[in-house]
């Protein structure tokens, strides 16, 4: 009697059947599984964004790093006359154990590629001396060089003697000119070589005064030179031999530490590309290592 009297106070609008509470109670329970099931997604989706955002930041991370390195390796590329390697340049000749630098002027030519196949046989660097006219048509070359690691040196733009030689200032014209035509082969505008080989050398000769006054203006202008001790021969004779450009690398190395050997890598030097594996194991059997410039001018 009293649970009825009790019910009786309840205004009808607020009274629920057996069924109607039922219902309520599904709903508050799904409701509930609802809250549940949001939560989850968003902590699951919370984790999924961090670990989202953690990956973009590895990646973004990995990317810097990647460009760091090949920013580094770019610059390791570029040679930096400083005053040690000026020092260097000075004691060229002369050093505490046996080493050769392998060199080649007057290229690129049709014979630079096979030169340049035999040096990675043997896993050797050398250093190129070019010629600007012929960098301008042969680039893909030169390009070449750069990516083996070769040195690129310079030797002017026209090797013809009448106009490097026509004052200081005309040598210095060459260089630049040869150094902007390196540049546009290998995509590196910042490259110098800082290195110069006169045509014909630096000593003695028709121009041997405007030789000197360039070698002053060179220096002033963060630019050295560099002749050669050693040599085999082919530019001394019309048509060497193999024996004979081997005879000429035994006569003018012997008894010598360190020898800057000139060899030529234009169009009509065959012979030395014939030659050049067999002086290249002479000069190890004599216990030389070979250097490039690289390791000079640093």
């Amino acid at each position: 009697m009293k649970e009825e009297t009790n019910m009786s106070l309840v205004p009808a609008k607020f009274r629920f059947t057996t069924k109607e509470k039922t219902v309520m109670i599904v709903i508050m329970v799904l409701m509930m599984i609802g809250i549940v099931i949001t939560w989850v997604n968003y902590i699951q989706n919370a984790k999924v964004r961090a670990q989202y955002e953690l990956a973009q930041k590895q990646l973004q991370e990995a990317i810097i790093k990647e460009q760091e390195e090949a920013e580094r390796k770019r610059k390791e590329k570029l040679p930096n006359l400083t005053e040690v390697g000026i020092e260097n340049m000075k004691h060229i000749y002369s050093a505490d154990t046996k080493r050769a630098f392998l060199t080649f002027d007057d290229g690129p030519s049709s014979n630079t590629n096979q030169i340049l196949d035999i040096l990675k046989e043997k896993g050797i660097k050398a250093t190129f001396f070019v010629l600007g006219s012929n960098v301008e048509k042969k680039p893909e070359i030169v390009k070449r060089m750069y990516d083996e690691g070769h040195f690129i040196a310079n030797h002017g733009y026209s090797h013809v003697y009448g106009n490097i030689y026509q004052s200081p200032e005309a040598v210095l014209n060459e260089y630049n000119q040869c150094n902007q035509a390196v540049r546009d082969a290998i995509g590196e505008q910042e490259y110098n070589s800082h290195l110069f080989r006169f045509p014909g050398g630096l000593v003695g000769g028709k121009y041997a005064d405007i030789k000197n006054q360039a070698n002053t203006l060179l220096l002033q202008n963060n630019i050295v030179h560099v002749d050669w001790n050693a040599l085999n021969g082919d530019s001394e004779t019309t048509n060497p031999t193999i024996e004979y450009e081997m005879q000429k690398i035994t006569e003018t190395t012997a008894n010598k530490q360190s020898v800057v050997i000139l060899m030529h890598d234009a169009e009509a030097k065959k012979v030395t590309v014939e030659a050049l594996p067999g002086i290249i194991d002479y000069l190890a059997g004599q216990g030389y290592e070979f250097k490039n410039f690289y390791e000079i001018i640093k």
